[in-house]
Formats: C-alpha cells, structure tokens, sequence
C-alpha cells in the first residue's frame, strides 16, 4: 500500500495506543489470581479488573461520536493517551485493590477514544480504494492485542511481578504520548456542536448497566437481580436513549447511520462474529487449564499461533478487501472460522495439545479475513459527516455483542454440563466440564452460518467514494 510520509507517521501513532488500550482488555486475565491472593480479595470483586475496565470503556464510546467533532483530532488524542498514561502509573504502584481499580478505570476512560478516533481518522485520510489496507493494518491492534494479551501476561506473571503488565506498557504509552505531541496532525474540521447532558446520562446508565449486567452473568446465575434487574435496566434506559436521539436537535449520536443498508448488515454479522469469538476464545483456556491441567502460560502458548497469524495476515486482508470487496471473501472467511471452531469442539482428554492449536489457528485466519473487511464495508457506506456517529456506533455495538456472547456462551456451557451430569452421573467431573466446552464451540459454529448466512445480503461492489 502506497502512502505518505504523512499518513504512515499518523497511522503508526494511531496502531500504537489502541493496540495498548486492546491489549489492556485481556492483559490482566491471566495476572487476577496473582492480584486477589496479594490484595486478599474474593473472585467476584476481583472480576472488576477486567470488567470495570470494559465498563468504563464502553460508556465513553457514545461519548467520543461528540468529542471527535468538538475537539481537534490532536488535542482529543493526547488527552486520551495522556488519560491512559496517567492510569497505567496508577495501577502499577497501587497500594491497594481500591487505587488499582482507579487505575484501570482511568485507563479505560482513554483507551475508550483510541478506536472510534482512529477509524474517523483512517476514514478521512484515505480514499476509499485504499481504506482496507489501511484498516488491515488497524487490524493488528484491533485484533492482534485481545488475542496476545493472554500469552504476554501468562510469561511476565509466571516470571516477574503482576505490576510489571503495567510497567511495560507505561513508556511505550508515553513515548506514543511523546510522538503524537511531536507528529500527528489535525485531521476534518472541528464543530462547534451543543452538548446533550441528558443523552450522556442516558447513555451512560443504559450502556453500563447493559455491560455489567451481561459480565455479571459469566459467573452469576441470570436469576440473580445483578444480572437480569441491570440488564432490563439497561434496555430501558438504552431505548429512551435511542429516542432521545431521534427527538432532539442536538443528539450525541446521529442515527441516520442506521438508514445505510450496507452498514447495518455489516453491525450484523460483527455481532454474531463477537458473539462467536469473544465467548468461544474464553472456552479454549477452559479446556487447556481446567480440563487438561496445563499452566496459564502453556495455555496462552496454545493461543499464540493464532495471534501471530492475525498479525500477519491483516494487512493482507485489508489489500483483498480493496481489491474484491466484502462480500465472497467475508463468507470464506466466516466458513474458515466455523471449520476451526468445529475442530475445537472435536478436542477430547487425551486429544494431542498441537491439535488445538491447529484448530485456533484455523478460527483466528477465518477471522482476520472478516473482522476488518467488514468494519471497512460499515465505514465505507457512510459520508464522512456520518462517520464518527458511525465509528462509535459500531464500536459500542461490538463491546456489547462481546460481553453478551461471553455471558451466554459461558451460561450454555454451565446449563449443558448440568444437564449432562443429571444424566450421567458417574461420569468423572472433567467430562461433564469437557462436554459443556463441546457443545458452547458448536453453538459458536452455528452461529458462524448465520453469519454467513447474512453475507449474502452484501450488494458485491468494490468500495466507492462519496460525493
């Protein structure tokens, strides 16, 4: 892909903060038992590590659709990182589990701008011809950071401290803090919009309740108010939101994006891959630590294959995008990943550890030939005036189907094993766990069909520029 000095200088700075602010999604996983043993603290307060920061995260992605229009490109980009900065040295010297949380949540309130400003500025950098290779390279953050996260943290826990997670991400954040002052420049024009108080409030309280009702119900039973009373709380408040936007003069995000066809086929089927990926990526650690024993760091091992090839292989991806459009290579990509997925949910107790890394690597190039193509397929159907609505839509669309498919994916592998240990009884304990894993890899699979399924919708065009 030909670009500019300019463009390159811009992109890199813009890969490297939201791959720190992805890989931080997944990062302390694996280091929660190392933090809940040092602070004495239980699992259910311990999942906040994780899910405070998603939480967090997601809240400020409504937000950012105003921002990115209020704010010049620079000064939005170094307050986020500067936020994300400041949060990363918090964490890292905590005393105490209260002060690491802050930290982890001042982190989650930069990472939060990282992804829609980066597509909004990918958007109206390059011509539309282009955008997929640009967004393959995006990729790499997007894609490559949750799925590495695992592995990175299984080596510095197992070898240093849980706090070095944040002493390594500390200067690289600062020296993209450092590069951005120096090089990244004002991208579209700023406008002088109204702020809706109330539209933040609203979206607030119904995204986040949405959120931490769905990552409550991983490990809660949905009987429990934490997980059904917030997540009705949070379809109320959400639909008032949505109505808001529709009624006032000054929403703080256009829904007009939602009358693009293309656009809204393409938030689809990214729901059903998140759906799939998000809760079929937590079922293979499962597998590796409870039902086979091995270490956290022999698990993400068994990842690493699959994260490399996603490395690898987004640029390239992007480049097929612009070359064939999105509608063939979306379906072989989605078909790739329900055959690996299918492989995974083969895997037995005595099943060779190569086995399912092959079936991971499998999932993980079936996705790299989706997950982009269709974020650029979404962007690409909207004006730029459209577009940081539309970023932040997408995005918030995605934690959603991300934190709903974990939950109901975990809640399928809890209900099947039940169910199978009510009809075997003396069946040892790890094949009751073993066949709940099954049969959650083969509801992924299927929901991989309809995601095909859905491709098909996709008028097959190359992208197209807009007057």
């Amino acid at each position: 892909m030909n670009i500019s000095k300019k463009q390159k200088s811009i992109l890199i700075i813009l890969v490297i903060g939201t791959f720190l602010g992805f890989l931080n999604q997944t990062l302390m996983n694996v280091a929660l038992p190392n933090i809940m043993h040092e602070f004495n603290i239980g699992p259910g307060l311990g999942q906040w590590m994780t899910n405070g920061y998603m939480l967090v995260n997601g809240v400020m992605v409504p937000l950012t659709a105003f921002l990115i229009q209020r704010l010049t490109t620079r000064r939005l980009y170094l307050t986020a990182v500067g936020l994300f900065a400041i949060g990363t040295l918090i964490a890292g010297f905590a005393p105490n589990f209260t002060i690491l949380i802050t930290g982890r949540m001042i982190q989650a309130m930069g990472a939060g701008v990282f992804g829609p400003l980066m597509n909004v500025i990918v958007m109206n950098l390059f011509a539309p011809d282009k955008r997929g290779g640009a967004m393959g390279l995006i990729g790499l953050a997007l894609n490559f950071a949750p799925t590495l996260g695992p592995t990175l943290s299984g080596f510095i826990v197992t070898n240093l401290s849980w706090r070095f997670l944040f002493f390594i991400v500390a200067p690289l954040i600062i020296a993209d803090f450092i590069l951005a002052y120096f090089l990244l420049q004002n991208i579209g024009e700023q406008k002088m919009l109204k702020f809706d108080f109330i539209g933040v409030v609203l979206s607030s309280i119904g995204l986040g309740s949405l959120l931490y009702g769905f990552s409550n119900a991983g490990a809660t039973p949905w009987s429990e108010f934490t997980v059904w009373g917030f997540i009705i709380i949070g379809i109320i408040v959400t639909a008032l939101f949505i109505w808001r936007q529709f009624s006032t003069k000054t929403p703080l995000l256009n829904m007009a994006v939602l009358k693009q066809r293309e656009f809204v086929i393409a938030m689809l089927i990214n729901i059903v891959l998140m759906i799939a990926m998000y809760g079929g990526a937590l079922m293979l650690p499962l597998y590796m630590q409870t039902i086979r024993g091995a270490s956290a760091f022999v698990s993400g091992l068994v990842l690493f294959p699959g994260a490399l090839v996603t490395a690898f292989l987004s640029p390239w991806s992007g480049r097929l995008y612009d070359q064939y459009g999105v509608k063939y290579l979306t379906l072989i990509g989605i078909l790739i990943t329900a055959v690996g997925t299918i492989v995974l949910a083969s895997l037995t107790l005595t099943t060779p550890l190569w086995f399912a890394v092959v079936g991971q690597f499998i999932r993980q190039l079936g996705l790299v030939l989706v997950l982009m193509p269709i974020q650029t397929e979404a962007f690409n159907a909207l004006p730029l005036a459209l577009m940081p609505d539309g970023s932040a839509m997408f995005t918030t669309v995605r934690q959603i189907a991300a934190s709903f498919g974990t939950a109901a994916l975990v809640t399928i592998m809890t209900r099947s094993s039940l169910s199978y240990a009510k009809t075997h009884a003396s069946t040892l304990d790890v094949l009751i766990q073993l066949h709940g894993i099954k049969i959650t890899f083969l509801t992924a699979a299927a929901l991989m069909l309809v995601g095909a399924a859905l491709t098909l919708l996709f008028r097959n065009k190359a992208p197209r520029d807009f007057i």
